[in-house]
């Protein structure tokens, strides 16, 4: 009987521990589903106000960095985009006050962690980057007191058009879910500064266009009422342009006006 007792109590205390176990588990996974839904909403919010505000990509790209920060509880945040032309990155946007961080010379795209990660094409976490040899501005870093850091690039058709890099203040060891969430942001600004091309190369090409169509116009004109070959119509306009300072849109543009006054 004292045995058949002992048995039921073990078998109390064991089922107790479990669900006490399960209860503790519980709140942990009620604890991340609150934090996920903290960082979806912030994530919301920000989408939000770039699609409804007419704002520009530099208050976009800054409400990014911004909202990173409050995400991860960083030291720095940073996007830092390629210049094609000079071959190097340019910060673009920052949170951070430090002026010796914003006013520090543009890395070349062949340096430091963030040209690997443009050169690879993944992030890249650095637990220490003032011990990193990798790390190119390793006495600034000292200086800011910031220890580990995580570059991610950001990609808009397969490819990258900047990085984002975020800095701690003390050694951290970037989760899984940490990377995921600077990555999408990443891609998010990503998406702005891609877009925003694509709109100018638009423009420029409309532009063009219309540019070879109205000088195509003008030299018609040249050809009929002057007499001259197509050539000598198109180095006419040319030559005017030069002469005047004027596009060759503008003094096309004129010649056709005259035409049509006649």
């Amino acid at each position: 009987m004292l045995e058949k007792e002992d048995n039921s109590m073990a078998s109390i205390k064991k089922l107790k521990k479990i669900i006490e176990e399960k209860d503790r588990e519980i709140l942990s996974l009620k604890s991340m589903l609150e934090k996920k839904d903290a960082e979806l909403d912030r994530m919301i919010k920000m989408s939000s106000f770039a699609a409804l505000q007419p704002s520009s990509i530099e208050d976009i790209l800054n409400l990014i960095v911004t909202v990173t920060v409050e995400l991860l509880n960083t030291r720095i945040c940073s996007i830092m985009l390629i210049d094609e032309e000079k071959k190097e990155f340019i910060i673009k946007a920052t949170q951070s006050l430090d002026e010796e961080y914003k006013n520090k010379p543009n890395l070349k795209l062949n340096q430091g962690i963030t040209g690997l990660v443009v050169e690879e094409g993944h992030p890249i976490i650095v637990s220490d980057v003032r011990e990193d040899p990798r790390f190119f501005y390793r006495d600034i870093a000292k200086k800011l007191g910031l220890v580990s850091m995580l570059s991610v690039p950001m990609c808009f058709r397969e490819k990258v058009v900047g990085v984002v890099n975020v800095y701690t203040s003390e050694e951290h060891n970037f989760s899984k879910e940490e990377v995921g969430i600077v990555q999408a942001l990443a891609n998010y600004a990503a998406i702005v500064i891609g877009s925003s091309q694509l709109r100018e190369e638009i423009t420029k090409l409309k532009e063009s266009l219309e540019t070879r169509k109205i000088v195509d116009r003008a030299k018609g004109i040249l050809m009929k009422h002057k007499g001259m070959s197509e050539e000598e119509a198109y180095r006419f306009l040319q030559k005017k342009s030069m002469d005047t300072g004027r596009s060759m849109k503008e003094i096309a543009s004129a010649i056709c006006l005259l035409s049509e006054i006649s």
